[in-house]
């Protein structure tokens, strides 16, 4: 055996050595070792618990269909696409938000519409559920035929949620719709019509989106209308009144309208070069006066420039996909900032071509003043004339101009209302049907070997989680760190578990694991005071059948060995032993010597060592404790330490009584014996405070019966090597 120190300084090497990850395998082991019986009826039990639980679940059968989801849609018009196509980085998200709306319950909804789930009993069975009575909705918040409708809608709704999972496997567009039921043939009807209702969801959602376009438009095409329709009707009442006559165009000007003025005419036939001169002048005049302080845009000439009116077109045009875009998006969006800038670019080429248009006005106007000076004097009296139609003539422009920018936006709209109603609900589908369901051939769940697995890990750790509860409210020390730990006591000895045979012949031999731990215990005693071997020795133990009669005659026997003049004291004044292995079975002693009714030379018994002497506490009294509290102690050991050089008390269990700390008080030390199998910490915590209370001096503890196989560390090897050594070296 090896002593407290042996161990102290091996022990922290050997702990390193066997610890993976902090955790003491064998420590494990020995806890799996002493709770094998209880790890095994958790597992039984859970096994047990997982076939019932199989054979007692209802069978449920899981259908799927796959659908393909597209990212974006093939337009059948060409550039009438009314949807945004997704971006590619938006392409997960995409793709998880339809996997979103196929478990929404709006489409469960109509899910249990299309299929009448809510009047189906053969669903309600299949799902596990009885379809609800009127009889049943008190309590609900539902009532009436109307109320159970509603009840039953909402119940079906809540199943089909329930049995519907969709998943979305990585780097994948198929949706895989899984409808699990109690009925093979309901769960690939449900898987079907699930996919089936989001297809026609789909295409719902985007003939509705298109629809307020559609319907925006309308008004804006009918305010658009309008406006046409009472501008036309201010040139007409205009050009009536001022005697203006409007052709349309030939040629290539077919398109534009033109004026014939008879005030012109007539002035031309009467003086025809001074009418033209003076013509000429004013209106050059007039168009550079009319022009000068003008913005390029309300100027007639550049109005009336091909080029510019085309550009105004363009940017009527461009203004009309503009504020259609604004209704839809925020200025931040791409599409609104690119329209923007196509409007600024158009704006700043009108600005360039009625720039040039006015500067050609100013130089024909400087050139007709030249020569209208010369005439100035012919053309004086229809000058009035001819500014009096000028002047027509602008408000004329004023309203032609008002009246074509009407008819731009009118055409503008009227062209995207059309192209909008032909493409509404003519998109391509961007979601399609990849694989039907079938009706399920097995079902899916119970699955026994599952259960059992899921039973077995359960199993597992229930049994661990009862061996780690187990194990932090254990209170058995059963290892020399216990005791040195839980109770603060030095250990002295380590006594083995005699494994078969007879424990007596054991101790008997002197090569034997018992005989060699007591011998090491005798050497720490020796060192365990000052003086050596404490000459009055008391062993005692927190409660009975520990071992303390046996550590005590073997440690009187070791002394006596010693050649040291022994005398081993049975103590125990209620159930004494030590007359039982004497020849003489009656022998009295220790009592008769409290009572005074023998001389201790006369209850003296010689044993066959001739240094080591007997006391018996025959016969037992009726009241031990008042007997020891009736002599003197000290003397009565004074007197026995004249005969002897030790004398080795073999004291009571403490149990609550007072012998074992009265006697306890008289001698110079105390060992506390604790059984490795049943020591219990409180009590040997409640022992050791009832001897501090009488001031004993406790120098250690004796650890026995301590088995190797029912704890880890170090101390495992003492069930292998360490106790054959000698018998191997015997052998060789």
């Amino acid at each position: 055996m090896r002593d407290g120190s042996a161990r102290d300084s091996s022990g922290s090497a050997g702990v390193t050595d066997d610890v993976f990850f902090d955790i003491d395998l064998r420590r494990v082991g020995a806890a799996v070792r002493r709770n094998i019986l209880g790890i095994v009826a958790f597992i039984v039990l859970a096994l047990v618990a997982g076939v019932l639980v199989t054979l007692l679940m209802r069978p449920q059968y899981v259908a799927t269909s796959q659908v393909l989801i597209e990212q974006t849609t093939d337009a059948i018009i060409e550039g009438a696409e009314t949807q945004s196509s997704v971006p590619m980085q938006e392409t997960e998200r995409f793709l998880q938000t339809q996997v979103d709306v196929i478990q929404s319950r709006s489409l469960a909804e109509r899910v249990v519409e299309a299929e009448n789930l809510a009047a189906r009993e053969d669903f309600y069975t299949a799902q596990g559920k009885d379809i609800p009575q009127l009889e049943s909705l008190p309590g609900t918040g539902y009532g009436g035929s109307e109320g159970l409708a509603r009840f039953r809608r909402d119940m079906a709704t809540d199943m089909v949620l329930e049995g519907l999972t969709a998943t979305l496997p990585i780097d994948s567009r198929l949706v895989s719709i899984n409808f699990q039921s109690g009925d093979a043939a309901i769960a690939a009807e449900l898987a079907n019509s699930i996919a089936r209702n989001f297809i026609e969801s789909n295409l719902a959602r985007k003939f509705d989106s298109s629809a307020y376009a559609r319907e925006f438009l309308a008004q804006q095409l009918e305010d658009a209308r309008n406006k046409l329709e009472q501008s036309e009707k201010d040139l007409n009442s205009f050009s009536r009144a001022a005697g203006l006559i409007r052709i349309s165009g030939r040629g290539q000007n077919a398109d534009q309208e033109t004026t014939l003025s008879v005030t012109n005419e007539t002035l031309q036939q009467l003086n025809s070069a001074a009418a033209q001169a003076t013509a000429d002048r004013i209106a050059a005049q007039n168009t550079w006066e009319a022009i000068e302080s003008e913005p390029i845009g309300s100027i007639p000439q550049v109005l009336q420039n091909p080029a510019y009116s085309q550009l105004v077109r363009e940017r009527a045009v461009a203004e009309s996909r503009l504020a259609e875009e604004r209704t839809r998006h925020l200025d931040e969006h791409p599409n609104v900032q690119a329209l923007q800038a196509q409007v600024d670019q158009i704006n700043r080429q009108l600005q360039q071509v009625g720039t040039s248009i006015k500067n050609s006005v100013e130089l024909n106007y400087r050139s007709v003043r030249d020569r209208e000076s010369q005439i100035k004097s012919q053309v004086s009296e229809v000058r009035d004339f001819a500014l009096d139609e000028q002047d027509r003539g602008v408000q004329y422009n004023v309203l032609k101009r008002v009246a074509e920018t009407d008819r731009a936006l009118y055409n503008t709209l009227l062209t995207r209302f059309n192209e909008l109603s032909a493409t509404a609900g003519a998109t391509s589908n961007n979601v399609s049907l990849v694989d039907s369901a079938q009706t399920p051939r097995v079902p899916s769940s119970p699955s026994l070997l599952l259960n059992m697995l899921i039973s077995l890990l359960g199993g597992v750790m229930l049994a661990a989680a009862f061996v780690f509860l187990r194990e932090q409210f254990d209170e058995v020390l059963r290892t020399p760190e216990d005791v040195e730990r839980k109770v603060g006591i030095p250990l002295l000895g380590l006594i083995p578990l005699v494994q078969g045979g007879n424990p007596a012949e054991d101790l008997d031999d002197p090569k034997s694991p018992a005989s060699e731990s007591y011998q090491s215990l005798v050497t720490n005693l020796r060192y365990s005071t000052g003086e050596g071997i404490p000459r009055t020795l008391m062993v005692t133990s927190a409660q009975a059948g520990e071992g303390k009669t046996t550590s005590a005659g073997k440690l009187a026997l070791e002394f006596a060995e010693l050649g040291r003049k022994t005398l081993l004291l049975d103590a125990d004044l209620r159930r004494p032993t030590l007359h039982r292995k004497l020849p003489n079975k009656d022998q009295v002693g220790f009592t008769t010597v409290l009572a005074g009714e023998r001389t201790i030379d006369e209850v003296l018994v010689r044993s066959d060592n001739p240094n080591l002497t007997y006391m018996t506490a025959l016969p037992i009294p009726p009241d031990p404790a008042s007997l020891l509290a009736s002599i003197n102690f000290n003397e009565l050991i004074a007197d026995l330490l004249t005969r002897f050089d030790s004398i080795v008390f073999d004291a009571p269990p403490m149990l609550g009584l007072s012998d074992a700390p009265t006697i306890a008080a008289h001698t110079d030390a105390v060992l506390i014996v604790i059984d490795a199998e049943k020591g219990n910490r409180g009590a040997v915590k409640t022992a050791l405070g009832r001897l501090a209370m009488v001031k004993a001096n406790v120098i250690g503890a004796i650890l026995t019966k301590f088995n190797p196989r029912n704890v880890s560390g170090e101390y495992s090897y003492y069930g292998t090597d360490y106790y054959t050594y000698e018998s191997m070296a015997d052998e060789r």
